[in-house]
């Protein structure tokens, strides 16, 4: 059980990792360590789990996809996209409705935070965005510390 915040990861948080994109990789990765170490406990809206693996496939392969979707499955807990989280994302004052369905999956979720490198992309919402940066800092993890099993 996690002892920190709950928290809803953006997929590009997840990308970072999956692909690690510099300048990103670092940040996010510390992110999902402190995630594996019950620093914080880890959240990915459903809609996530299929835009990453079809991100992935074209990354790399379906069979590296798979692996990964299981791995990042183990990790982290569905938040369910559902129609009532769709109505509340179009509510949500945002011009992107992914980011909408985001934020209204990380709220119906109980998470306390979204992390993603987007935060203007989310302001204002139900619940605060932070960096990666800012989320490790919250939770007392040192960037380019442990990386995930999986990264």
């Amino acid at each position: 059980m996690a002892e920190g915040p709950r928290v809803l990861l953006d997929v590009n948080v997840v990308l970072d990792v999956l692909q690690r994109r510099e300048p990103f990789f670092e940040d996010s990765a510390s992110v999902m360590a402190a995630v594996e170490s019950g620093r914080c406990e880890g959240l990915l809206a459903a809609h996530t789990v299929t835009t990453l693996f079809y991100l992935m496939t074209k990354h790399a392969s379906a069979a590296v996809a798979r692996v990964r979707v299981v791995e990042l499955l183990r990790l982290l807990t569905v938040a369910p996209v559902d129609q009532g989280v769709l109505e509340e994302a179009l509510a949500l004052p945002y011009a992107d409705l992914e980011d909408g369905v985001q934020m209204a999956a990380a709220d119906r979720a109980g998470a306390d935070y979204l992390v993603t490198r987007d935060r203007g992309g989310y302001a204002p919402g139900p619940l605060p965005a932070l960096t990666p940066g800012e989320l490790l800092a919250l939770v007392g993890e040192a960037s380019g510390g442990t990386k995930p099993s999986f990264s």
